[in-house]
């Protein structure tokens, strides 16, 4: 298979602006939600806003892998755009809650085709030494919107309205629609379906549908964990025993296919070490967002911190992991990247234990619990980008799509775990009032999580290229 780009230079600015419009969306969209709910009303159906965009996100980024695979990661990459830039509008002209909910449906449905579009993308237009310099990009793009992203987000919602705050996205969406259209009316023009080609069994789209829905029901137990006061509502045990059930039988159609040849008995198979970077995938996103979750409230109850302030330390999270993406892709590139990954794992291990020590002893210096974050992004940082980067070394060209769509299941999947995780012990020791014993179990618990990231990666072994 051979692709021709006319000019990489737009495309990856192109790419760069759409990562700034996903991105913003996402950081803006948390601030702008509690005024559109009082404006609107239906207040119960808050919730689904955030549970019907990964439900159709997790659903589309598995399908735009299928169709990636076959006819190349452009038209789910254009078709996201569009269905993305409609759910803007759609929510911004929203009248009512439930027309609000259809539009950030279709957003959660734009943004998986667009998130599995630039992964099969960087596969297929960049080379090895391209790639991670790429990512550091992107991380970038990320981590600009968390700065600014919120005060924007609040100055539109008091200064016009919160409508505006969909409306200022799309402007962004259309500069890297066009960017990006030349060099990949290239790409798409250069693909031809290879026949011959090592050809995995393809997804079965109830197995995409019945995963998004079964991250949402677990996301959705979280959200009612971390709201509990006293006894747990039943919602929660449903949403938990469904959700589990979805997944038990969604997950394992959407792992990587196994090999069509049999791996040399002196290498291992490449499907077992995909397997054991979608591990280490989940085990260090599940941790790190699972306390990220609570930080924030850990800092304002334990230590009367605001709640701005206690956001600000999230922020310098995310400039840690920014560093990290640039550090993988020029300082540290002569280490391989399955020991990056370990390496990752590792770090985030002592970062969490750094949170678990401030959380059970109040009275230790701050500064560690501020350190303790900026390592944890900066861990991040290293093991998210060597992940990517480490799956499409690893898969086929006519897997990419496939590959790469199980790898954000399995992000999306710690992630909905481990905050449910983290709700629970939540929910069961905070009544007690005994704030030490709540924060300091429930980061013992992510710290446990993440040592058992640390056996998964040490398993990923060396990354062959496969062709």
């Amino acid at each position: 298979m051979e692709w021709r780009i006319v000019s990489k230079k737009s495309l990856v600015v192109g790419l760069c602006a759409g990562v700034l419009a996903i991105a913003f969306e996402a950081m803006s969209v948390s601030t702008a939600m509690p005024a559109a709910a009082d404006d609107l009303g239906q207040k119960e159906l808050y919730a689904w806003a955030f549970s019907l965009f990964v439900i159709g996100m997790m659903a589309t980024t598995v399908i735009g892998g299928r169709v990636s695979d076959r006819y190349g990661p452009v038209i789910p990459l254009y078709v996201g755009f569009g269905v993305f830039g409609v759910g803007l509008m759609v929510s911004g002209f929203a009248p009512t809650m439930a027309v609000l909910l259809i539009g950030r449906t279709l957003q959660g449905i734009g943004s998986g085709l667009i998130n599995i579009g630039w992964a099969v993308v960087l596969a297929h237009a960049f080379d090895a030494s391209e790639r991670p310099k790429i990512m550091g990009l992107f991380s970038t793009c990320w981590v600009v919107p968390s700065f600014v992203g919120p005060p924007i987000s609040a100055w539109l919602t008091r200064t016009l309205s919160w409508h505006w705050v969909f409306f200022s996205v799309v402007p962004l969406l259309v500069v890297a629609a066009i960017l990006c259209a030349r060099p990949l009316g290239a790409l798409h023009r250069g693909h031809r379906f290879d026949a011959d080609g090592e050809q995995p069994q393809p997804v079965p789209y109830w197995a995409a549908l019945a995963t998004g829905l079964g991250v949402a029901a677990l996301q959705f137990a979280g959200q009612q964990f971390a709201d509990a006061q006293g006894s747990l509502p039943v919602t929660i045990w449903i949403s938990l025993l469904v959700g589990a059930a979805l997944l038990f039988f969604g997950v394992p159609p959407l792992l990587p296919a196994r090999e069509l040849r049999d791996p040399s008995p002196s290498q291992p198979s490449h499907r077992r070490s995909l397997l054991a970077v979608l591990g280490a995938r989940f085990l260090i996103a599940g941790p790190f967002f699972g306390a990220q979750s609570f930080l924030p409230l850990m800092m304002v109850e334990q230590h009367g911190w605001s709640l701005l302030l206690a956001g600000g330390l999230l922020t310098i999270g995310a400039v840690g992991w920014t560093a990290a993406s640039w550090v993988q892709s020029r300082s540290i590139s002569w280490l391989p990247r399955g020991r990056i990954i370990f390496v990752g794992n590792v770090t985030l291990a002592i970062a969490l234990g750094m949170l678990a020590v401030g959380a059970s002893t109040p009275a230790l210096w701050v500064g560690v619990i501020a350190i303790g974050w900026v390592i944890a992004g900066f861990s991040m940082g290293l093991a998210v980008t060597s992940t990517s980067l480490a799956v499409i070394t690893l898969s086929v060209p006519l897997a990419q799509g496939r590959n790469n769509a199980a790898l954000q299941v399995s992000d999306n999947l710690g992630s909905s775990v481990l905050v449910a995780v983290a709700g629970t012990i939540y929910a069961a020791m905070h009544p007690s009032g005994n704030l030490v014993l709540t924060y300091g179990i429930l980061m013992i618990a992510m710290v446990v999580a993440s040592i058992a990231g640390i056996a998964v990666s040490s398993r990923i072994g060396p990354l062959r290229h496969v062709s």
